[in-house]
C-alpha cells in the first residue's frame, strides 16, 4: 500500500465516525494543552522569582547574625543580636574586590501621615546601600554621611509607601511623617524595582542608620551587613574574606560555632530555581496522566475499530494483504488521531497559558522544549497504545474473520 493510499485510508476511517474520532482526541488535546500550560507557568515562576531576588541587589553577600538559642531549642537565623557597626567598617576596610558595603537596622513599624497610615519596612542604613541594593531616586535624595553623622530625622519613601500615605503619585517631597511616635521629613521618593510582599523593596522607608538606633530600635546591634561584590566571578572571594574576618573578630576558632551566617545571590537564586523546577515537574506529572487516559482511549476505539471491521480486515488478508500492511494501517491511524491531538493542545495550551497568566499574575513562556515534548509524547502515546491493537487486527484469521457477523 503506497503511502498516499494509506494516508486517504487513514482518512475516511477517521471521518467515517467523526463524534468518535472527537472524543479520542480530546483526550489528548487535554492532556497535551495541561502539560504545556502548566510547564509555561512553572518557567514564568521561576523567571519571575529569578529577576525578584536579582532586583535585590548586584552581586549580593549577605551578612546576617546567627541563630538565637534558648534551652537548646534555636530561634531561627538572624535571631541573635551579634552584628555591629564596627563589624561592616571592619569589612569597608580590610576586603577586597567589592563595590559597596551598607549595614542596616530593619523593622516593621506602623507609619502614619496625617489621617493614613501603613504598615512598612523601615530599614535604618547607610548611603552605600542604594549602590549594593541597587536602588535609584526617582526624586530627592537618598540617605547621606551627612545624615548619619548627624542622626538626621529623614525619610525616603519607596513608590508603594508613598502612595499608601500621601496618595497615589502624590508629591510627598517636604512633607512629615510619623514612625514610632518620632516625625520625619520626607526627601527623597524611590524609583519602581517591582515586587511584592513583605520584602518588597517599593513597600518601605529608608533612614540613617544612626536614627533607627537611637529612636527606633534603641540599640547598636544591625539586622544585616550588605557587600556588593565587583563582579560576579569575585563573589565566592569576597565571602571567604568576610567569613574569615569576622571569625576573627568574634573570636571564634571552629566556623561550625560561628555567630553570623553568609549567604550569597546565587546560592539564592539556585535554590530558587530548584523548587520551581521541582515544582514544575511535579505539575507536569499530575497532567501526565490525562496524556495516560486519553492514550487509553485512543487504545479503546482503535479496539472496538478492529471489531467493527473485521470482516474488512479479512478480505483484505484473503485478497494478499500481508500482517505488516495491517499493522501499518491501524498504527499510522492512531499516531494520526494523536498528532491531531497534539497540534490542537498546543494551540489549547498556549490559550491556556495566556488566560491563566492574566488570573495568577504570572507571565507565562511558552517554550519549543514544551512544544517538542508534546509532540513526542502524543507520537509516543500513539504508537503505545495503538500498537496493541494493530496487532490484533493483523493477527486476526481471514476465514474466521469473513464470517464474522
Amino acid at each position: 500500500m503506497s503511502i498516499k493510499d494509506l494516508t486517504k485510508e487513514i482518512f475516511w476511517s477517521i471521518s467515517g465516525n467523526k463524534a468518535r474520532s472527537f472524543l479520542t482526541i480530546l483526550g489528548i488535546v487535554i492532556g497535551i494543552a495541561s502539560v504545556i500550560a502548566l510547564i509555561s507557568l512553572g518557567q514564568g515562576a521561576k523567571n519571575s522569582i529569578q529577576e525578584s531576588i536579582q532586583s535585590i541587589g548586584s552581586n549580593l553577600i549577605l551578612v546576617q547574625p546567627g541563630a538565637q538559642r534558648s534551652s537548646g531549642v534555636s530561634s531561627g537565623r538572624g535571631s541573635a543580636q551579634t552584628l555591629v557597626q564596627a563589624d561592616a567598617d571592619a569589612i569597608k576596610d580590610e576586603v577586597t574586590n567589592i563595590k559597596g558595603v551598607a549595614a542596616d537596622v530593619s523593622k516593621r513599624y506602623q507609619v502614619t501621615a496625617g489621617d493614613k497610615n501603613t504598615n512598612t519596612s523601615v530599614v535604618g542604613t547607610e548611603p552605600d546601600y542604594s549602590i549594593v541594593r541597587s536602588i535609584s531616586i526617582d526624586s530627592g535624595s537618598f540617605v547621606t554621611e551627612q545624615q548619619v553623622k548627624s542622626t538626621s530625622k529623614i525619610a525616603i519613601l519607596g513608590p508603594t509607601t508613598r502612595d499608601d500615605l500621601f496618595g497615589e503619585n502624590a508629591d510627598a517631597i517636604g512633607k512629615t511623617i510619623r514612625i514610632n511616635g518620632v516625625n520625619f521629613k520626607v526627601v527623597g521618593i524611590t524609583k519602581a524595582k517591582g515586587g511584592s510582599g513583605f520584602n518588597s523593596p517599593d513597600d518601605a522607608i529608608y533612614i540613617p542608620i544612626t536614627t533607627a538606633q537611637r529612636y527606633l530600635s534603641g540599640n547598636k546591634y544591625l539586622s544585616s551587613i550588605n557587600v556588593a561584590a565587583q563582579d560576579e566571578d569575585s563573589m565566592v572571594s569576597v565571602q571567604t574574606q568576610v567569613n574569615n574576618l569576622l571569625l576573627t573578630r568574634h573570636k571564634i576558632s571552629d566556623s561550625l560555632s560561628a555567630d553570623f551566617s553568609i549567604i550569597n545571590q546565587n546560592d539564592i537564586v539556585s535554590a530558587a530555581s530548584s523548587i520551581t523546577s521541582t515544582l514544575t515537574t511535579l505539575l507536569a506529572g499530575i497532567a501526565g496522566i490525562s496524556l495516560l487516559v486519553g492514550g487509553i482511549g485512543i487504545m479503546n476505539m482503535m479496539l472496538i475499530t478492529v471489531t467493527e471491521r473485521t470482516r474488512e480486515i479479512g478480505l483484505r488478508k484473503a485478497i494478499g494483504a500481508k500482517k505488516k500492511n495491517i499493522i501499518t494501517q491501524f498504527l499510522f491511524e492512531a499516531i494520526m488521531l494523536t498528532f491531531l491531538g497534539g497540534i490542537f493542545g498546543i494551540i489549547l495550551g498556549w490559550l491556556a497559558s495566556l488566560i491563566l497568566s492574566k488570573v495568577v499574575g504570572i507571565t507565562g513562556q511558552v517554550t519549543l522544549y514544551s512544544i517538542l515534548l508534546a509532540f513526542g509524547v502524543s507520537a509516543a502515546v500513539g504508537i503505545i497504545f495503538g500498537y496493541y491493537p494493530a496487532r490484533r487486527a493483523a493477527s486476526l484469521n481471514p476465514i474466521e474473520a469473513l464470517r464474522y457477523e
